[in-house]
């Protein structure tokens, strides 16, 4: 049975948009909520910045948040599958 999720998509190049992180399994990392998601972006943010402030990274490339949230049908193998009808699983993006 499908579940609910969301996950942190980013556009690419090659492949067009794709989920940002995998979980130790090679699936796409899935938060249960929206809040939860917006945490680990604003966390994220806040990482990016203090690299600005510790001279790692420039102010723009802190401040350029190319990620997004995508709402995702989540498969009981851990796949997911997006509003587009994409899939992402274990190895296959």
């Amino acid at each position: 049975m499908n579940r609910a999720g969301f996950c942190i998509y980013v556009d690419t190049v090659c492949a067009g948009p794709v989920p940002l992180w995998r979980d130790e399994l090679g699936n796409p990392v899935v938060y249960q909520s929206l809040a939860d998601v917006q945490r680990e972006m604003a966390k994220e943010a806040i990482e990016r910045f203090q690299q600005f402030l510790d001279g790692e990274r420039d102010f723009e490339d802190a401040a350029t948040i190319e990620e997004y949230v995508v709402e995702v049908d989540v498969l009981p193998d851990g796949s997911i599958i997006d509003a587009d009808g994409n899939c992402f699983g274990a190895g296959n993006w």
